[in-house]
């Protein structure tokens, strides 16, 4: 919110890649205070109802412990929820929607559209890291289902396209495709060419 402030902001939308509560539990007080819409896939959609029982031990007072009672864990007022390949044109910027299955059901990435003057920009969430991949343990993960996100989604793109995940630091596709190790063919989690 400072920074919003600081800089004179007017957020247009809240873009959630996935679920989980460590992306989404600011979602409602942001939504609410700007009368903005939340958008995220319709497979995830059941999340935002429970964000604490949606996560591996979570515990409610321990979350709101966390943000010093500033934060109540409620849903947002005005969800939306988006498809696969779907673009989105929120305040001037053009993003396109992919399903990611596999670290939830509903994961997503968002893919900024590139120009001339910049290189597109992926909002990868908990899809691919710097060096890694997201956790498919968790409550809606999928391994197989990440495998074939893997191979639709980021085997294909541009070796240029940046990738700003869900955590780390930033990186490119290029950079993944020649050093991450779930990425590389003799990888036991290597996408296998399934055609997709």
């Amino acid at each position: 919110m400072d920074i919003v402030r600081e800089n004179r902001l007017r957020p247009a939308a809240v873009l959630i890649t996935h679920g989980h509560i460590d992306h989404a539990w600011s979602v409602a007080p942001l939504t609410h205070d700007f009368g903005i819409p939340a958008f995220i896939h319709a497979d995830d959609r059941d999340r935002l109802a429970d964000l604490a029982g949606s996560t591996i031990a979570a515990n409610r007072d321990a979350l709101l412990a966390m943000t010093k009672g500033e934060l109540e864990l409620t849903e947002p007022e005005d969800v939306r929820l988006i498809t696969d390949d779907e673009v989105l044109d929120l305040a001037g910027l053009k993003m396109r929607v992919r399903h990611a299955p596999g670290h939830t059901q509903g994961s997503v990435v968002f893919e900024r559209l590139g120009d001339a003057e910049m290189p597109p920009i992926m909002f990868a969430g908990d899809l691919l890291f710097a060096g890694s991949i997201g956790r498919t343990d968790l409550d809606g993960g999928d391994m197989v289902a990440m495998q074939r996100s893997l191979e639709r989604i980021v085997l294909t793109a541009d070796d240029t396209m940046v990738v700003l995940p869900g955590h780390g630091q930033q990186t490119t596709i290029g950079q993944e495709r020649a050093t991450n190790p779930f990425l590389q063919p003799n990888s036991p989690h290597f996408p296998a060419r399934t055609g997709l």
